[in-house]
């Protein structure tokens, strides 16, 4: 059975392919950037190894991109960023209302 691509060259003309390497930017992928820059930086202070953009990802997983936004204002604005970034993500550290 032959292929539509086949059947239909052009088609195969039309298909849009994905964007590959740093030409793939998204909102959210540009502020894990900017929180990963920073926690890296600590990270290398202390003598530990850099953290991966998918570690990061896996631990930002579940928070919105806004909330984000919140995150990155009030870490930006602490002395120790690292230590500011950590507490904020525990949810242990915020009684409930």
């Amino acid at each position: 059975m032959k292929s539509i691509g086949e059947m239909m060259p052009e088609f195969e003309k039309r298909k849009a392919a994905a964007p590959k390497g740093r030409k793939r930017l998204t909102e959210r992928g540009e502020i894990m950037r900017f929180f990963l820059r920073h926690l890296n930086y600590a990270r290398k202070q202390d003598g530990l190894a850099p953290m991966t953009m998918a570690h990061l990802g896996v631990i930002l997983e579940q928070i919105p991109t806004a909330d984000l936004y919140y995150l990155k204002s009030v870490c930006s604005q602490a002395k120790n960023f690292s230590k500011k970034f950590w507490w904020e993500l525990d949810p242990s550290k915020h009684p409930p209302h």
